[in-house]
């Protein structure tokens, strides 16, 4: 499968979630689905057979904001990761498998009996790996858990790849679980994509005056529990993670990180053309006032001004984007500038289109990176002349 398109994931995660309803079957199927036949010893399946019955009694009912069980996250990021890997390795499968382990299973949970039986079991799937690779995976957990209250996404996946350095592994679980998060955005039946040629129609909105504009047949989908800002707010994440692990991690040499570095900036490119094209399909159907906005979109992409983290305040709309809407300390603050953002279509379309320019250019140039993500968190520059 190519584990950037949205259709291909849809029906991975049916597939996975009809098994995790099957009791007597699916933990056998899952393991088998996780693998794609790659070879591993009967030893290691059982072992990983002991991490899935972890897991569903950790995460029991417990269910994603979209709806879906939780489970289901960590078991499609472990396919996805197995996919863009050659063999299958046990510790890394694993890692994955429980990456989320220190921040979604805790004791306050669960009774004092009923933590300490898991705990036990927990400790029990450590016992059947070396003490090195033990080692080496509570690491690895604990570097991926967010520690500081109030620290931002860039601080934090700046720590966790300066502490990380020596484990190239870590990158992979983290690239594996972003990919899923990037993915998992949506309830749609299909990729509302589909049938729909993005780049022509902006083309034929800036050059042909005889274009009438995109019109989709159905009629607007019903409200989601993520809405449009907040999936903008995970494509400056990646880029986030993106920009960071190019100036942090080298990755040229790892197959499995490159294959998910790109899957995440084709994945999150997408994202933000399908929502374009809802805003232009159902919100700014006006053709003059899309062109409008996006000859705004395309002045400020010339100047370089989607190459680099802007001051806000600057006489452009645009300027101070990420640090004006995407990075704050404090939650709230956050989810206000994104309620805020959300009222205003005319910016998230121009937002989207700077992520678009900001992902395409991932793809294109090995050496890009947004100027200003730091690993100690975002720092305005000013955009060169």
């Amino acid at each position: 499968m190519a584990v950037y398109e949205l259709d291909s994931f849809l029906r991975l995660s049916a597939v996975l979630n009809y098994q995790l309803s099957a009791a007597a079957l699916g933990s056998g199927n899952i393991v088998a689905l996780l693998l794609e036949d790659k070879p591993l010893s009967p030893y290691e399946r059982d072992t990983l057979l002991g991490v899935l019955k972890y897991l569903g009694r950790a995460y029991g009912t417990k269910r994603r904001r979209l709806g879906p069980l939780s489970i289901l996250h960590p078991i499609r990021a472990t396919a996805l990761l197995a996919r863009a890997e050659e063999e299958a390795n046990l510790i890394d499968i694993m890692a994955e498998l429980l990456h989320d382990k220190l921040e979604d299973i805790s004791a306050d949970h669960f009774s004092p009996e009923e933590w300490n039986e898991l705990e036990e079991e927990f400790r029990g799937l450590l016992k059947r790996v070396d003490p090195t690779d033990e080692w080496f995976l509570m690491e690895r957990l604990e570097l991926l858990k967010r520690h500081e209250e109030g620290q931002t996404y860039c601080q934090y996946i700046g720590r966790m790849l300066g502490q990380g350095k020596q484990m190239p592994d870590l990158v992979r679980v983290k690239l594996a679980d972003r990919l899923d998060n990037t993915l998992d955005m949506r309830v749609d039946i299909h990729d509302p994509l589909d049938g729909v040629d993005f780049f022509s129609h902006i083309f034929q909105l800036l050059f042909v005056g005889s274009y009438t504009g995109y019109k989709p047949e159905p009629a607007h989908p019903p409200k989601s529990p993520i809405n449009g800002a907040q999936r903008l707010y995970e494509l400056f994440k990646n880029t986030v993670l993106l920009s960071l692990v190019r100036q942090k991690a080298d990755t040229s040499e790892d197959t499995a990180a490159s294959r998910l570095f790109n899957a995440i900036a084709a994945a999150s490119m997408k994202e933000a053309q399908r929502t374009i094209m809802h805003i232009f399909g159902y919100h700014v159907t006006d053709i003059a006032e899309q062109k409008r906005i996006l000859e705004e979109a395309m002045a400020y992409c010339v100047q370089g001004g989607f190459d680099v983290v802007t001051t806000a305040n600057q006489g452009q709309r645009l300027d101070g984007l990420f640090v004006g809407c995407f990075d704050h300390h404090d939650s709230s603050i956050r989810k206000e500038q994104l309620r805020v953002l959300y009222k205003d279509k005319p910016l998230m379309v121009q937002a989207s289109v700077a992520f678009i320019v900001i992902f395409l250019s991932f793809l294109g140039d090995e050496k890009y990176y947004v100027r200003g993500i730091t690993p100690e968190g975002i720092r305005p520059e000013p955009i060169e002349s």
